[in-house]
């Protein structure tokens, strides 16, 4: 049996989230109908992180086991012939066991995440942005809520910014950036953690752009993180502007992961 990660890109409005679901209207329920219409042969996948209904990845990542013999570029181009156009399979790798014998995995191999959450700042909303970026029609200061951003690195419990249905074991999690650019009307928030609980990234972003808008001081993060109340926060934002942008894994799996965008704003 050999182990072959893929690359897969999505925009997530049309599909039910990623994990497979009894309506089969999720991307994991795409992807793997035409692994095995590609493979002949039912595949199961593994990825590296979930995401909800209506948010999007740059570059997912995924592995499953097989004993098919197929050029990687087949398993690229064959299974694109099967999905839809919302769903892309972007590269593929062979990624055998390495010198200790221990083998590579989507999710439990990874030594962070990073999240993009593109932001709309204008009066009127775009109709060219629609379910690519969230919204705020009132005017955002970034330096504000650089400010506040500040609160969240470093290891903290992040039961604040949990939604309340989620099935992760601990609330303590690694932020090692949250960053805050504008690029005119657009606002873009990069989070890279650990790992992420449910609606962690939305949740945060909701939180800050209470502290853009003035409704709250910089300073009111803070508080929030300290009580560990998820009434405390914002409400959780829209998912529309949210990217699951890059799965970060040791060098050593040699994954031909994209090194940019693309789009300039990501």
């Amino acid at each position: 049996m050999k182990r072959i990660a893929l690359g897969v890109q999505y925009v997530g409005t049309a599909w039910n989230g990623y994990q497979k679901q009894p309506a089969r209207d999720t991307v994991q329920d795409q992807l793997e109908i035409a692994l095995e219409k590609f493979a002949c042969t039912p595949v199961a996948t593994t990825c590296a992180g979930r995401t909800d209904a209506g948010v999007h990845a740059i570059e997912q990542v995924v592995h499953f086991d097989t004993d098919l013999s197929r050029a990687m570029q087949s398993w690229v181009r064959g299974v694109n012939a099967f999905l839809p156009d919302s769903i892309v399979v972007r590269w593929a790798a062979e990624v055998p066991p390495d010198a200790q014998g221990n083998e590579f995995h989507a999710r439990f191999s990874a030594r962070s995440r990073t999240y993009r959450y593109v932001l709309y700042n204008n009066p009127n909303p775009s109709a060219l942005l629609a379910n690519r970026a969230g919204w705020v029609f009132r005017p955002l200061d970034v330096e504000r809520m650089r400010q506040g951003a500040r609160h969240l690195i470093g290891t903290h419990d992040f039961s604040s910014f949990r939604a309340s249905g989620c099935q992760a074991k601990s609330p303590v999690k690694d932020m090692h950036e949250v960053s805050i650019e504008r690029h005119g009307d657009l606002i873009v928030f990069t989070v890279r953690a650990s790992a992420f609980l449910h609606h962690m990234v939305r949740n945060i972003v909701g939180a800050l752009i209470y502290v853009g808008v003035g409704r709250n001081e910089p300073g009111w993060i803070e508080h929030v993180l300290d009580s560990r109340d998820r009434d405390a926060a914002a409400p959780t934002f829209m998912p529309d502007g949210l990217y699951l942008a890059k799965i970060e894994y040791d060098p050593k799996w040699g994954l031909p992961q994209e090194k940019g965008a693309p789009l300039p704003w990501l």
